[in-house]
């Protein structure tokens, strides 16, 4: 699929895309390049584990953004696809 680069440096990401990964306006993106390929990915939310008398609870070390159920989910889906290390 291809898309424009403005001469501001902006991408459009096609609808369809947008839709499967619920995206809307104003959500972080991570990129990441290497061997000449832009990677562009949601961004997860930074988390820490945080112990509590009630057991471990995660909690956002930073929130650029109102967390909202879409957020949510995304998060969730990307962690199973990732399984990135949690940091405690």
């Amino acid at each position: 699929m291809r898309s424009t680069i403005d001469r501001a440096g902006r991408i459009v990401v096609p609808k369809s895309i947008r839709e499967r990964l619920h995206l809307r306006g104003g959500e972080t993106v991570d990129l990441e390049e290497h061997d000449g390929v832009i990677e562009i990915r949601p961004a997860v939310a930074d988390i820490e584990v945080v112990e509590t008398g009630e057991g471990p609870v995660f909690h956002a070390v930073q929130r650029d953004h109102e967390l909202t159920i879409d957020l949510v989910r995304n998060t969730v889906e990307v962690l199973r696809n990732e399984r990135p290390p949690f940091r405690t």
